[in-house]
């Protein structure tokens, strides 16, 4: 029979949950899973396996316990599913974590292979595998050994071209795609410059390390190094546990009630319909999400980072919240969505036991928000300052439990729940220094990107640093930077007037207000300016004859070209002036939007006249009066216009109506050459006569010269 550490860890691997109310064991498993067979067997082990759990609660309240190494542990929640996701992803290697580090100094290659061997003794992580039983990923731990350190020696290239080369070899490791089902999943290549200078290439998968586990990493090689020089020992305390038993303990402490309670928060905050962030991309998004990332840096002065800690401490709220307001601000205003989810990771390391330790401990909380236009960002400020300090409460929960609970619509093109991330870290040991030599992390070669938009900030002596990640397969590198200039304009808007509107707070920099209010706007050019529209016009038509002019789109579409407007222009005109329009004579224009409108306009322009805009469909009472007081002496108008809306009596007794429609028009005799031009017509003359509405019965007259 198994022991009941086995038994459990069959069933946790099987994802049956067990948990004790009282004296009473309770169940979840899947329906496959939980057949008569295992249902006895639970029945006769109940005691068996309520002694243990209660041993397990109390334990777990102080410490996490080691657990026998007699098979392989089940892995943690956040394994899981960047496992299954490696599965997924069949070429590249997007889960890699690259680390470069510079080493000025003489370099001891065997102290430091030795000290690289004594890390992966001391870190189970740093020489576990993964291996598949009844199709679960289960992690392996493998005895120690020497690791493989890979060398280049670049010493014969100029500066340049090992500048070149180095940035080459980075991205190589960066891209090369581990099995993981060898251990260890770590990569070491050391690159030799000089003899003083060399570069570490450090890689590893996500799936046995993190940020925080990097750092450690780095601290450790250190002190083993410093130890195999100086032939004495390491000061690092040994391990409690190992991560294995992180994942055998997270599997059997984070169910029934516990489970319960931190599920119920979340899925009360991320109920109903959840937003996808539509930020503007310069790109058109693929069917499939791609992963070609790149950083856009910057650094705030130290003036405004000093004034952005004192705005969150006269807040009560940290330096976290309020750049994770401005932050979601900013969102707002490119995208205009009010309902927001960013993701923020946490270190998840709120266990002393886990401190030390190197492992895939990293945890995103995903932090919701409503945004009002009309709310002041200080109000704003309050509100994610309570809703995140609720989500740190409730921060337990691995994230893969969370998207396997809520089981969102899954986008392949979108990453589940969020698509930009924020946070705030210390900024990390710039420099290492050893006997004999210093180790400084330089700047990563290669970059990808799980997210749309990703903005890490770093909080320095000399003031806050960062860089937004993004999507080079979405997003252009001077969009970037237009969104990074925005950024710190809004956080240096929020320390001046944290009382704005968030719709109100200034986004813009100086340079692009400069542009949209003044260069954009100043659209002055030169032009003669003793010369009338119809002047103008009749210089293009013998520029342009034959191109189109004119274009209406009514039942069917209709054109004119420059010579044909010009022609039918000149007829109605010479009609015009036998009539007896001549400077400054007023004619009405009361046509339906068509091209006899613009020709209409045209010809008493040519005839020397201004013309009356007159809308068909004002009251008869308007136009009768609109006439009558401008002493206009000709109406050009159809009987169509005229029987639906007939004028009030006679507007003046000398008014001529000129009728458009008809076979043969009153113009269709008219000659239509140019007109010949009045000799003291000039852009002072009369060209239109106007009688703007300002309260009903009372319009006034505006006359407008050419």
């Amino acid at each position: 029979m198994k022991t009941i550490e086995q038994f459990l860890s069959d069933l946790y691997r099987q994802e049956v949950q067990l948990w004790a109310e009282g004296d009473r064991l309770r169940c979840n498993a899947p329906e496959a899973v939980l057949t008569e067979e295992l249902s006895t067997q639970l029945r006769d082990r109940k005691t068996e396996i309520l002694e243990f759990l209660r041993r397990h609660e109390t334990a777990s309240a102080t410490t996490i316990q080691s657990v026998p190494r007699t098979e392989p542990l089940p892995v943690s929640f956040a394994q899981q599913r960047l496992w299954f996701l490696e599965q997924m992803q069949q070429e590249g290697a997007v889960y890699n974590i690259p680390l470069a580090v510079q080493v000025e100094g003489l370099l001891d290659e065997t102290a430091f292979s030795q000290s690289l061997t004594a890390l992966v003794e001391r870190h189970e992580s740093l020489r576990t595998r993964f291996i598949t039983v009844d199709g679960q990923p289960m992690q392996e731990v493998v005895a120690p050994q020497p690791i493989r350190l890979e060398q280049r020696d670049l010493q014969s290239l100029s500066s340049p071209e090992q500048e070149t080369e180095v940035r080459q070899q980075a991205i190589a490791s960066a891209q090369t795609r581990f099995d993981l089902t060898e251990a260890p999943l770590l990569r070491v290549t050391l690159l030799r410059l000089a003899d003083t200078a060399s570069v570490v290439l450090l890689t590893m998968h996500h799936i046995i390390t993190d940020g925080w586990s990097m750092e450690v990493l780095l601290q450790e090689l250190g002190l083993f190094y410093r130890a195999y020089l100086t032939g004495g020992t390491a000061p690092l305390p040994p391990l409690p546990i190992q991560y294995g038993d992180f994942a055998v303990w997270q599997r059997q402490w984070l169910q029934g009630q516990e489970l319960q309670r931190q599920l119920s928060y979340w899925q009360e905050q991320l109920s109903g319909t959840l937003p996808i962030l539509q930020l503007p991309t310069d790109c058109p998004r693929a069917r499939v999400q791609t992963f070609r990332g790149a950083v856009e840096s910057f650094a705030l002065s130290a003036e405004l980072s000093d004034r952005l800690k004192s705005l969150a401490q006269e807040q009560s709220t940290t330096l976290f919240v309020t750049l994770l307001t401005a932050f979601k601000v900013l969102l707002f205003r490119y995208t205009g969505q009010r309902d927001l989810l960013v993701g923020t990771p946490i270190a998840n390391r709120n266990r002393a036991e886990v401190e030390g330790l190197i492992g895939f401990f990293v945890n995103t909380l995903v932090l919701r928000s409503q945004l009002t236009p009309q709310a002041p960002f200080i109000d704003l400020l309050a509100q994610l300052k309570a809703s995140t300090y609720q989500a740190y409460e409730h921060q337990d929960l691995p994230f893969e439990r969370l998207v396997e609970a809520l089981q969102p619509e899954r986008d392949l093109s979108y990453n589940p729940l969020f698509q930009a991330k924020f946070r705030l870290e210390n900024a990390p040991q710039q420099a290492i220094s050893l006997p004999g030599l210093t180790l400084k992390p330089v700047p990563q070669a290669y970059s990808t990107a799980k997210l749309d938009l990703s903005v890490d900030l770093y909080e320095t002596p000399d003031g806050i640093v960062g860089g937004f990640e993004y999507n080079r397969d979405l997003f252009e590198v001077n969009t970037i930077r237009s969104m990074v200039e925005h950024f710190q304009t809004l956080l240096a808007s929020v320390v001046d007037n944290p009382h704005q509107t968030i719709s109100e707070l200034p986004l813009l920099t100086a340079a692009e207000r400069h542009q949209q209010l003044h260069a954009w706007n100043d659209t002055a050019k030169p032009y003669a300016s003793d010369r009338c529209f119809h002047h103008l016009f009749e210089a293009q038509v013998k520029k342009t004859p034959d191109a189109i002019a004119l274009v209406f789109d009514g039942p069917e579409q209709q054109q004119l070209t420059y010579a044909e407007l010009d022609r039918r222009s000149n007829q109605l005109a010479h009609h015009l002036r036998s009539l007896g329009v001549g400077l400054e004579v007023i004619v009405g224009i009361c046509l339906e939007r068509s091209l006899e409108m613009i020709i209409a306009l045209l010809a008493v322009l040519k005839a020397g006249g201004a013309y009356l805009p007159l809308d068909p469909t004002y009251p008869s009472e308007r136009l009768s009066f609109m006439l009558k007081d401008s002493q206009a002496a000709v109406l050009i108008t159809t009987s169509s216009v005229l029987a639906v809306n007939r004028l009030v009596g006679s507007p003046h007794p000398t008014l001529q109506i000129v009728d458009l429609e008809g076979a043969p028009t009153p113009i269709t005799p008219s000659p239509h050459h140019p007109i010949t031009l009045l000799p003291r017509l000039s852009d002072l003359h009369l060209r239109l006569h106007r009688h703007p509405q300002r309260r009903p019965g009372s319009p006034r007259r505006f006359n407008q010269p050419h």
